[in-house]
């Protein structure tokens, strides 16, 4: 039992742990059993934007159990009744939306319905990928290391640009992630009330233009360097595969 809490305790913190969950890091143990056109495709862009439908279904590398099953382990006895309503609404949607194809032709419903959806995903998983990634001192808890202190603050505020206001100020990840009771119109300036007591442990994002284009360097550089943690230990960090990266760091130098 203690084992399988410590693989969910960092997202334990808040109240969205399969979103984030699709992200778990991998130990280097089940990452050297991937197949290689696994290991290129989770780390190349689109794809890794689009993981999380593909999560739903399968979870993330070393889990087993899906979303769509009210049998799996992700779900306690009391929960099976909701995944079978969650289930059976969800191919009642696909059937409705076969069945618009079959009336209104195809190309329509990939318009209004299919387009928005896959910007939805690839938003959500941007979104939820650069709050835990791309920060070069950016540790795992896990075991007796983990407290739920530490996992909150795991995590890195990032700055959307005029986009902050659209999706709720999202951005403000630390906060969230320590107190997911506060609403998201009062994240900001809990963030602000939060710096000089989180002093150092606080990662400032960097500034944004109007549009977050910096981003987008940030998002490439860690699928290059993030791939797997080390087996042992309670406090690791994102290590390197040299076939994906192009060079020779592998990573370790982040935990000194």
């Amino acid at each position: 039992m203690k084992k399988r809490i410590s693989h969910r305790t960092h997202h334990q913190n808040h109240g969205h742990i399969e979103k984030d969950e699709s992200w778990h890091p991998i130990t280097e143990k089940v990452y050297q059993k991937l197949e290689p056109r696994t290991k290129t495709l989770r780390f190349s862009v689109p794809f890794p934007l689009l993981a999380f439908p593909v999560y739903l279904w399968y979870r993330s590398p070393g889990k087993e159990g899906s979303h769509f099953n009210p049998s799996s382990d992700l779900f306690t006895p009391k929960e099976r009744r909701d995944v079978i309503i969650s289930t059976t609404c969800w191919f009642t949607m696909i059937a409705l939306l076969i069945g618009m194809a079959c009336v209104f032709g195809l190309v329509p419903v990939l318009k209004l319905y299919g387009v928005p959806y896959i910007v939805n995903v690839m938003w959500l998983d941007l979104v939820t990928y650069l709050h835990h990634h791309g920060h070069q001192d950016l540790p795992w808890y896990r075991g007796e290391e983990w407290s739920y202190l530490r996992g909150g603050l795991t995590t890195v505020d990032r700055d959307y640009g005029w986009i902050n206001n659209i999706h709720h100020d999202i951005g403000t990840h630390v906060i969230h992630h320590l107190f997911p009771q506060i609403p998201h119109y009062h994240l900001v300036e809990a963030t602000k009330a939060a710096r000089p007591v989180l002093g150092r442990y606080y990662r400032e994002p960097e500034k944004s233009g109007p549009l977050p284009m910096h981003l987008i360097t940030v998002l490439l550089k860690s699928l290059r360097v993030d791939h797997f943690v080390s087996d042992v230990g309670d406090v690791v960090f994102y290590q390197t595969d040299p076939s994906l990266s192009g060079d020779k760091w592998t990573g370790t130098d982040k935990q000194k």
